[in-house]
Parts: structure tokens; sequence; C-alpha cells
């Protein structure tokens, strides 16, 4: 046995999805939007001219793939840290490293930062310079919403991309090449995998690729040869290794199902959301969705005509959680059974609706000024904030403009007559509210 039979060992060591990671465009699994023939990134890949980014998206997506593939098609110096591991000391280092690559080389340093969302003010703050100075190209990667996770002045100085999960047919795809794949994938070993295996490891994976990997290597690892010497992967053999039953109805049906429980919750039948909903758990679907379209509509459809619905629903997702089945399922009905049974109102979605709108086209942000924050201003600025009237000193509330004057007059929120709205409504009224 020679060194390259010990590497070559190391790399069957490797998982099979870390061995099928792609290193082209040509092998990378979706995300056409932004990798696709003539997309900004990819020109401005080729073009050595990519600039600090965030590749924002759900887990198993290709994130850190195409950030290995960056880095294998600039001439750059590549660095990677984990925000989980790393401190400011591992920043300072990775700094001082790009700095006398420039300096010295005239070559540039990119800077892999996963879970990028993990840094803390003090570890961003000594990134910031270099960004801004371009002394390093930054690329995060997270599976959090980077404006709402991450230092704003870091993601001010990064175009996000955001990665969507994997198709079905995307994930199906890749799993059929890593089965023929005899260097990389599991080519090497005899294999026949049922063609409702493949579909079942495709759709449940949810749209993460190493999911679906791990859940193939460990069916075609753990079943074990026919007599012909063939690994014959059965529908069965992929339940067990993803861990989910495979759904008793088709796709359409599926989705039939769901709609149907969707719009009896809305219609206050809790018979029929009942019926549907176990319907859906019996076929195989996962509990946590119906858990989630429960919550969704306890906030959409019954709103702050009854606010306990919202507390009861997400009260059963911990219990559940918790419990897990059969026993989940009481928590689970009992929540059910309250959202259908619970007075209406969609006014919360209307305000959501309404005030998004105004949120993406307004471009007023003309704030009042006694509500601006003037603890650090002039003279002037604080002889603004003395005009603030503190609500408390008033009885709880009193009139004064909150919205800046372009958007002063409108009305997001409007109560409706059912349940505690009402109540809401009379006591606005009485205020002289709108």
């Amino acid at each position: 046995m020679d060194l390259f039979d010990f590497n070559d060992n190391e790399e069957r060591a490797k998982p099979l999805a870390e061995r099928m990671r792609a290193s082209t465009f040509k092998d990378f699994v979706g995300q056409d939007h932004i990798v696709g023939e003539g997309s900004l990134l990819r020109r401005a890949i080729a073009l050595d001219r990519l600039g600090s980014c965030i590749f924002w998206g759900p887990p198993g997506c290709g994130k850190t793939t195409l950030a290995n593939i960056v880095a294998a098609q600039t001439n750059g110096e590549f660095i990677k840290l984990n925000a989980v591991s790393s401190g400011v000391a591992d920043v300072k280092k990775a700094v001082e490293r790009a700095r006398d690559n420039l300096k010295m080389f005239g070559k540039r340093t990119y800077l892999m930062l996963d879970e990028c969302h993990r840094f803390n003010k003090t570890q961003s703050d000594s990134l910031l310079p270099a960004i801004e100075q371009g002394t390093i190209l930054f690329i995060g990667s997270t599976t959090e919403n980077p404006y709402a996770s991450m230092t704003p002045a870091i993601v001010s100085r990064c175009r996000v991309f955001e990665f969507l999960p994997l198709k079905t047919e995307e994930i199906r795809g890749a799993l059929v090449r890593a089965l023929r794949d005899k260097r990389k994938g599991l080519g090497e070993t005899p294999t026949r995998v049922d063609e409702d295996a493949l579909d079942h490891l495709a759709s449940v994976a949810g749209g993460d690729l190493r999911c679906a990997y791990n859940a193939l290597e460990l069916a075609v690892l753990t079943t074990p040869p026919q007599a012909d010497g063939v690994v014959h992967v059965t529908l069965s053999d992929a339940e067990q290794s993803i861990q989910r039953k495979a759904l008793s109805y088709n796709e359409d049906l599926y989705y039939d199902i769901l709609s149907a429980f969707c719009k009896s919750l809305r219609g206050s039948d809790s018979n029929a959301a009942l019926y549907y909903a176990f319907r859906l758990i019996e076929g195989g679907c996962d509990p946590i969705l119906v858990f989630r379209r429960l919550l969704a509509h306890s906030a959409e459809d019954v709103g702050l005509a009854d606010p306990q619905a919202l507390v009861v629903a997400s009260a059963a997702l911990t219990a559940f959680q918790n419990m897990g089945a059969p026993e989940g399922f009481l928590p689970l009905t009992e929540a059910i059974v309250y959202v259908c049974e619970a007075e209406k109102s969609n006014s919360v979605v209307m305000a959501k609706d309404r005030a998004q709108k105004d949120a993406r086209e307004a471009r007023d942000d003309d704030i009042p000024k006694y509500l601006r924050d003037n603890s650090y201003g002039s003279k002037e600025m604080k002889a603004d904030s003395a005009r603030y009237k503190y609500p408390h000193n008033y009885g709880g509330w009193v009139a004064q403009q909150y919205l800046p004057d372009s958007l002063k007059d409108r009305v997001y929120y409007e109560p409706s007559e059912h349940g505690f709205e009402k109540k809401i409504k009379e006591t606005r009224a009485r205020k002289g509210m709108k």
C-alpha cells in the first residue's frame, strides 16, 4: 500500500454528501436564479470580480459548495472560518494575512465565514474595516435572515444572495448521478433502487440535498446484497433510512387535503378540520406541517378576535414536541377545535398587507423629530425631543402623530365587530382614534 492508497481511503471515508460536493458550475445542483448562465454572480466569478457577499438559505442547498467553487475559480487565496469556533483573534490573523498577500503579491483574499449570523458585534466590528477597505472579500454563509440576525454595517457592504430549497427533481437527479458515479459516488456497489424509493427520498428531503445523500448512502450500505450480489433498495428501505413514511396519496391529493384543512379552519368546521388533519398525518405527512398551518391560521383567520387562539396553538406545538406521538395528538386536537370554534377576523392579515405595501413603496422616512433618538443630539434636537408626550402622563394615551407626514392618515389595522376586536373598537372610539 502506498501514499495514494491512504489518500484514496481517506476520501472514501468521507460521507457521500461530501464526496459528491460539486467543484464546478457544471456539477452544481439548482439555484439557477443565482448561478444560471449569464447571471450576475456567475459573470462576476468568471471575471474574478466578485465583491463581498452573503449566501443565505436553508441547509443543504449549496451555499458552502458555491463558496468552494468561488475559491477554485478565482486567483485569490481562500481562508475559511466558522463563526461558532472562531473569535476576534482568528479574524485579525486572517486580515493580517490578507493584507500581506495584497501588499507583497497583489493577491486578493477571500474570507469564507460559515454560520456568519453567529458573529457578535465585537467580532463583526473587527472585520468591518477590512471589508470596507477591500483588504478582504467576505463571503458569509448563513441559514438565518441576515437582515435580522447580522450587524447592519456588515450587511450593507455585502450583496445578499438568497438560496432556495432544492426542487424535488433536482435532488432526484443528483441521487441518480451519485448511484452511477464510480469514483465519488456509489457506482462501485451493484445497486438497484426502485423508482418509488428514489421519489420518496427526493420528495421528503425538504429541499436538503445533504439529507437525501445521507439517506441514500445509509440505505445502500445497510441493505444486504441479494443472491446475485446486487443491493436492492425498496421503498421500505428508503422510508427507514430517511425516517419518514411515504405518503399514501399522490402529490395532487396531498395539496388538496392540505387546502381542505386550511379552509375548514377558516370556515369554523372543527369536524372537517380534524378529519383532514389526521388524514394528512395518517397518510405520512409530518405533524409539524399541520401545526405550522394551524399557527398561521390562528393569526390569519382568528387574529385579535380571539388572541388566545395563537397562544393555544403555540402551546399545543410545544406539548407535541415534548410528548411526541401519539399523546401529542391530544393537544393538537384541542388546538384545532379551539381555532375552529373561535370568533373569526382577518383584520391582522389585512393590516400586515397594508403596512408591508407602504414599507416597500413609501420612501419618506421623515420620522417626527420628537420620536427620534436624541440622546446624544444637539440642543435643538433635545428641544425637539422635549415635545414628545409621554402617554402615561396622560392616563395611558394621548393624541400624537407617530407616522411620517406622508403617511400620517394611513390606517392599517381596522378592528372588526367580532369577539375581542369589538372591545378594541369600542376603546379606540372612546379615545377618538381612527
